[in-house]
Protein backbone atom coordinates (compact mmCIF):
# COMPACT_ATOMS: atom_id res chain seq x y z
CA UNK A 1 0.00 0.00 0.00
CA UNK A 2 1.36 3.61 -0.60
CA UNK A 3 1.61 5.31 2.36
CA UNK A 4 1.29 9.44 1.57
CA UNK A 5 4.13 10.82 3.81
CA UNK A 6 1.36 14.09 3.47
CA UNK A 7 -1.84 12.15 4.09
CA UNK A 8 0.12 10.51 7.26
CA UNK A 9 1.78 13.92 8.39
CA UNK A 10 -1.94 15.57 7.98
CA UNK A 11 -3.84 12.95 9.49
CA UNK A 12 -1.40 13.11 12.50
CA UNK A 13 -1.46 17.09 13.24
CA UNK A 14 -5.54 17.32 12.39
CA UNK A 15 -8.12 16.59 14.46
CA UNK A 16 -11.85 18.45 13.83
CA UNK A 17 -15.14 17.40 16.35
CA UNK A 18 -17.08 15.30 13.85
CA UNK A 19 -19.86 14.82 16.11
CA UNK A 20 -22.67 17.05 16.65
CA UNK A 21 -22.34 18.71 19.56
CA UNK A 22 -25.05 17.54 21.89
CA UNK A 23 -23.63 19.17 25.41
CA UNK A 24 -21.57 22.05 26.78
CA UNK A 25 -19.72 21.57 29.62
CA UNK A 26 -16.79 23.33 31.64
CA UNK A 27 -14.74 20.35 29.80
CA UNK A 28 -14.69 19.40 26.26
CA UNK A 29 -17.87 20.00 23.93
CA UNK A 30 -19.56 16.55 23.67
CA UNK A 31 -20.40 14.80 20.33
CA UNK A 32 -22.81 11.55 19.68
CA UNK A 33 -21.00 8.03 19.49
CA UNK A 34 -22.63 5.38 18.07
CA UNK A 35 -21.27 1.95 19.98
CA UNK A 36 -22.14 -1.36 18.36
CA UNK A 37 -20.79 -5.17 19.79
CA UNK A 38 -21.04 -8.12 18.38
CA UNK A 39 -19.51 -11.70 17.56
CA UNK A 40 -19.06 -13.37 14.27
CA UNK A 41 -17.42 -17.12 13.78
CA UNK A 42 -15.30 -17.52 10.37
CA UNK A 43 -17.86 -17.27 7.36
CA UNK A 44 -20.54 -14.82 9.37
CA UNK A 45 -21.71 -11.95 8.24
CA UNK A 46 -22.35 -8.69 10.93
CA UNK A 47 -24.28 -6.13 9.48
CA UNK A 48 -25.72 -3.41 11.80
CA UNK A 49 -27.25 0.19 10.23
CA UNK A 50 -26.34 3.65 11.58
CA UNK A 51 -29.13 5.63 10.26
CA UNK A 52 -29.45 8.11 7.32
CA UNK A 53 -29.23 5.02 4.55
CA UNK A 54 -25.65 3.78 6.37
CA UNK A 55 -24.57 0.33 7.66
CA UNK A 56 -21.48 -0.63 9.04
CA UNK A 57 -20.97 -4.31 8.01
CA UNK A 58 -18.03 -7.38 9.05
CA UNK A 59 -18.02 -9.03 5.59
CA UNK A 60 -16.35 -12.04 5.46
CA UNK A 61 -13.49 -13.23 3.81
CA UNK A 62 -11.59 -16.60 3.09
CA UNK A 63 -8.86 -15.01 5.15
CA UNK A 64 -11.19 -13.34 7.93
CA UNK A 65 -13.33 -10.24 7.93
CA UNK A 66 -13.37 -6.89 6.30
CA UNK A 67 -14.83 -3.85 7.76
CA UNK A 68 -16.89 -1.80 5.42
CA UNK A 69 -19.36 0.97 5.53
CA UNK A 70 -21.90 1.17 2.77
CA UNK A 71 -24.93 2.55 1.62
CA UNK A 72 -28.06 0.32 2.61
CA UNK A 73 -28.86 -0.35 -1.27
CA UNK A 74 -28.89 -3.11 -3.26
CA UNK A 75 -26.41 -2.32 -5.80
CA UNK A 76 -22.94 -1.61 -4.04
CA UNK A 77 -20.45 1.22 -4.89
CA UNK A 78 -17.15 0.67 -6.33
CA UNK A 79 -15.69 1.39 -3.03
CA UNK A 80 -17.30 1.41 0.40
CA UNK A 81 -17.32 4.56 2.21
CA UNK A 82 -14.69 3.30 4.80
CA UNK A 83 -12.24 2.29 1.90
CA UNK A 84 -11.81 5.80 0.31
CA UNK A 85 -11.27 7.32 3.99
CA UNK A 86 -9.27 5.11 5.65
CA UNK A 87 -5.41 5.45 3.81
CA UNK A 88 -3.21 3.38 2.90
CA UNK A 89 -5.02 1.83 0.03
CA UNK A 90 -2.58 -1.13 -0.97
CA UNK A 91 -1.08 -2.47 1.83
CA UNK A 92 -1.79 -3.66 5.56
CA UNK A 93 -5.19 -1.61 6.42
CA UNK A 94 -6.95 -1.49 9.56
CA UNK A 95 -10.24 -2.38 7.65
CA UNK A 96 -8.56 -6.25 7.41
CA UNK A 97 -9.17 -8.18 10.27
CA UNK A 98 -7.64 -10.95 8.51
CA UNK A 99 -4.19 -13.07 7.49
CA UNK A 100 -3.79 -11.33 4.74
CA UNK A 101 -0.40 -9.18 3.54
CA UNK A 102 1.32 -12.52 5.71
CA UNK A 103 -0.18 -11.29 8.58
CA UNK A 104 -0.62 -15.02 11.16
CA UNK A 105 -4.08 -15.43 12.57
CA UNK A 106 -2.20 -13.99 16.16
CA UNK A 107 -0.68 -11.11 15.31
CA UNK A 108 -4.50 -10.06 13.30
CA UNK A 109 -5.81 -10.08 16.68
CA UNK A 110 -3.16 -8.47 17.95
CA UNK A 111 -3.90 -5.52 16.35
CA UNK A 112 -6.19 -3.55 18.65
CA UNK A 113 -7.73 -1.13 18.59
CA UNK A 114 -8.09 -0.70 14.81
CA UNK A 115 -8.59 3.44 13.76
CA UNK A 116 -10.54 3.97 10.53
CA UNK A 117 -12.86 6.65 8.89
CA UNK A 118 -15.76 6.94 6.45
CA UNK A 119 -17.52 9.14 4.45
CA UNK A 120 -20.36 10.11 6.44
CA UNK A 121 -22.96 10.28 3.06
CA UNK A 122 -22.86 9.90 -0.51
CA UNK A 123 -21.58 13.78 -1.24
CA UNK A 124 -18.45 13.11 1.00
CA UNK A 125 -17.63 9.47 -1.00
CA UNK A 126 -18.11 11.32 -4.33
CA UNK A 127 -15.36 14.19 -3.38
CA UNK A 128 -13.14 11.58 -1.89
CA UNK A 129 -13.79 9.08 -4.85
CA UNK A 130 -12.68 12.27 -7.19
CA UNK A 131 -9.51 12.97 -5.01
CA UNK A 132 -8.26 9.45 -4.73
CA UNK A 133 -8.66 9.34 -8.92
CA UNK A 134 -6.34 12.06 -8.95
CA UNK A 135 -4.14 10.87 -6.40
CA UNK A 136 -3.98 7.39 -8.26
CA UNK A 137 -4.01 8.79 -12.14
CA UNK A 138 -0.15 8.79 -12.82
CA UNK A 139 2.90 6.69 -10.93
CA UNK A 140 3.95 8.84 -8.06
CA UNK A 141 0.91 11.19 -7.09
CA UNK A 142 1.81 14.91 -6.72
CA UNK A 143 1.92 16.86 -3.70
CA UNK A 144 -1.10 18.73 -4.49
CA UNK A 145 -3.36 15.53 -4.90
CA UNK A 146 -1.89 14.01 -1.91
CA UNK A 147 -2.28 17.26 -0.10
CA UNK A 148 -6.24 17.38 -1.40
CA UNK A 149 -6.70 13.57 -0.21
CA UNK A 150 -5.06 14.30 3.01
CA UNK A 151 -7.64 17.08 3.90
CA UNK A 152 -10.73 15.57 2.89
CA UNK A 153 -9.84 11.99 4.63
CA UNK A 154 -8.90 14.20 8.40
CA UNK A 155 -12.45 16.33 7.97
CA UNK A 156 -14.17 12.05 7.54
CA UNK A 157 -15.81 10.71 11.17
CA UNK A 158 -13.76 8.36 13.00
CA UNK A 159 -14.34 4.80 14.17
CA UNK A 160 -12.41 2.21 16.35
CA UNK A 161 -13.08 -1.24 16.22
CA UNK A 162 -11.94 -3.11 19.27
CA UNK A 163 -11.15 -6.43 19.37
CA UNK A 164 -12.55 -7.85 23.27
CA UNK A 165 -12.13 -11.24 22.31
CA UNK A 166 -10.99 -14.45 20.05
CA UNK A 167 -10.92 -17.86 18.83
CA UNK A 168 -7.93 -18.65 16.74
CA UNK A 169 -6.16 -21.23 15.67
CA UNK A 170 -2.24 -19.64 15.21
CA UNK A 171 -0.21 -19.73 12.37
CA UNK A 172 3.42 -21.60 12.46
CA UNK A 173 5.41 -19.40 10.38
CA UNK A 174 8.04 -16.59 11.39
CA UNK A 175 6.42 -13.43 11.94
CA UNK A 176 6.03 -10.56 8.92
CA UNK A 177 8.25 -7.86 9.45
CA UNK A 178 4.95 -5.46 8.95
CA UNK A 179 3.36 -7.64 12.03
CA UNK A 180 6.26 -7.26 14.43
CA UNK A 181 5.52 -4.46 16.11
CA UNK A 182 2.46 -6.16 16.97
CA UNK A 183 3.75 -8.79 18.65
CA UNK A 184 3.39 -7.81 22.66
CA UNK A 185 -0.53 -6.62 21.52
CA UNK A 186 -1.92 -10.22 21.40
CA UNK A 187 -0.31 -11.86 24.72
CA UNK A 188 -2.76 -8.76 26.17
CA UNK A 189 -6.03 -9.62 23.77
CA UNK A 190 -8.12 -11.57 25.62
CA UNK A 191 -8.29 -15.20 23.10
CA UNK A 192 -8.97 -18.83 22.83
CA UNK A 193 -5.78 -20.73 21.33
CA UNK A 194 -7.63 -23.93 19.22
CA UNK A 195 -6.19 -26.67 17.83
CA UNK A 196 -6.68 -26.83 13.41
CA UNK A 197 -9.77 -28.93 12.56
CA UNK A 198 -8.05 -31.19 10.78
CA UNK A 199 -4.61 -31.23 12.85
CA UNK A 200 -2.80 -29.66 10.29
CA UNK A 201 -0.81 -26.69 10.86
CA UNK A 202 -0.72 -23.99 8.45
CA UNK A 203 1.65 -21.13 8.22
CA UNK A 204 -0.53 -18.42 8.63
CA UNK A 205 -3.30 -20.00 10.68
CA UNK A 206 -6.81 -18.64 11.14
CA UNK A 207 -9.33 -16.80 12.93
CA UNK A 208 -12.10 -18.58 14.18
CA UNK A 209 -14.62 -16.18 16.23
CA UNK A 210 -13.91 -12.25 16.90
CA UNK A 211 -16.17 -10.69 19.72
CA UNK A 212 -15.71 -6.84 19.41
CA UNK A 213 -16.85 -3.58 19.75
CA UNK A 214 -17.25 -0.54 17.28
CA UNK A 215 -17.17 2.95 18.40
CA UNK A 216 -18.55 5.49 15.65
CA UNK A 217 -18.41 9.28 15.51
CA UNK A 218 -21.82 10.23 14.26
CA UNK A 219 -21.75 13.55 12.02
CA UNK A 220 -24.16 16.66 12.75
CA UNK A 221 -26.58 15.30 9.20
CA UNK A 222 -26.54 11.75 9.93
CA UNK A 223 -29.73 10.61 12.41
CA UNK A 224 -29.72 7.54 14.28
CA UNK A 225 -31.17 4.23 13.30
CA UNK A 226 -33.63 3.47 16.00
CA UNK A 227 -32.04 1.68 18.43
CA UNK A 228 -28.95 2.38 18.05
CA UNK A 229 -26.87 3.05 21.04
CA UNK A 230 -25.73 6.67 21.05
CA UNK A 231 -23.63 7.91 24.03
CA UNK A 232 -21.98 11.39 24.52
CA UNK A 233 -17.96 11.37 24.59
CA UNK A 234 -15.36 14.76 24.00
CA UNK A 235 -15.81 15.46 20.14
CA UNK A 236 -12.80 13.77 18.19
CA UNK A 237 -11.68 11.41 21.18
CA UNK A 238 -12.80 8.57 19.47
Amino acid sequence: MRVSRVIAASLALVSFPFGAAEQKTDGPVRCRVAVMEGEVKAGQQFVKRIGSGLEVMLEPLPSGWILRVLPVAPTRPSHDYAELATPPYHSVSPLLLSTDFSFRAQDAIGWTPRRFRYAQDQAMSARLLKAYDAYEAKPGASPASQQALAELVAQAPAGVLTILDAHLTPGMADQAGTAATLASHFIATPHVIEPPADGKTTPLGKINLVRFRIDLELPRALKPESGLDVKLAPCGGV
